[in-house]
């Protein structure tokens, strides 16, 4: 089967959670459960991405990709002073990149040395790194990363003021990110981006389109974590369907992350 679900959590509420959550989860999205949305929705790969509420421990994540068997690759978080055999380990067990969730966070000091070592540990080993954070703080934050040659994935159309939309400054500074290469968008979890979010995401894919040409990705953030009562896998599926119509650019989209993911 062909495409890339490019952003998915698997989790249940055995695990130890991180003392410093937002949010915890009170049910289980199992890892057969998200296979079998894959199934149906005729997707051939996924990628897991811890969920800020497991913190750094990574260790689930890790089981699931090896029970997948290949399927599935993962996006880890990690403290900036993990050592680099941890890396390599993670390496080894199907993780491709970092997750840096900085939603109501304090927005770290890349340049700080331990920051340095690690972001170069990270970009040799090939990986990526995500980021989630607002639109106005996102170009700072990427021309920092870009320093050490890394690929830098925006999560959630990248995150714009959602009183704004299109219209957010921070907005407009992120599509001049596509002029670097090495930037890439998610076009996943349009309800995250306000009430307006879905027409949000009409608005703004011709924009990303254009500037970040083959340097977009598609994400059915499932469970879709604080959503589950009004999202599910199909209709998130469904609405790639209507954001791009045409087909061959649809499958783009669905195949253009495969180098990156390492599928």
């Amino acid at each position: 089967m062909p495409g890339i679900d490019t952003h998915a959590h698997v989790f249940h509420r055995g695990l130890r959670l991180a003392p410093d959550r937002r949010y915890a989860p009170d049910y289980d999205a199992p890892l057969a459960a998200y296979l079998a949305e894959l199934d149906r929705a005729g997707v051939g790969h996924g990628v897991l991405v811890q969920p800020s509420f497991l913190g750094t421990d990574n260790s689930h994540l890790v089981d699931c990709l090896a029970r997948a068997e290949g399927r599935l690759r993962g996006i880890a978080v990690l403290d900036p002073t993990t050592p680099n055999d941890k890396l390599q380990a993670l390496d080894r067990a199907g993780v491709v990149g970092v997750r840096l969730n900085l939603v109501g966070c304090s927005l770290p000091d890349l340049d700080d040395d331990v920051w340095q070592s690690f972001l170069a540990d990270v970009a040799k080993l090939g990986w990526q790194v995500e980021l989630q954070r607002c639109a106005a703080d996102l170009p700072a934050l990427v021309s920092r990363l870009l320093d050490h040659d890394l690929s830098i994935v925006l999560d959630h159309f990248a995150l714009p003021d959602p009183a704004r939309g299109v219209a957010d400054l921070g907005f407009a500074e992120v599509l001049k990110l596509g002029a670097s290469g090495r930037v890439w968008v998610k076009l996943s979890g349009a309800y995250r981006n306000g009430p307006r979010g879905r027409a949000f995401a009409c608005e703004a894919y011709p924009l990303l389109r254009d500037a970040f040409v083959e340097r977009l990705m598609w994400g059915s953030d499932w469970p879709h974590t604080q959503f589950e009562d009004r999202e599910t896998y199909a209709a998130n599926r469904a609405f790639l369907d209507a954001l791009i119509v045409d087909r061959s650019e649809r499958a783009r989209v669905l195949e253009a992350p495969h180098a990156l993911f390492r599928i």
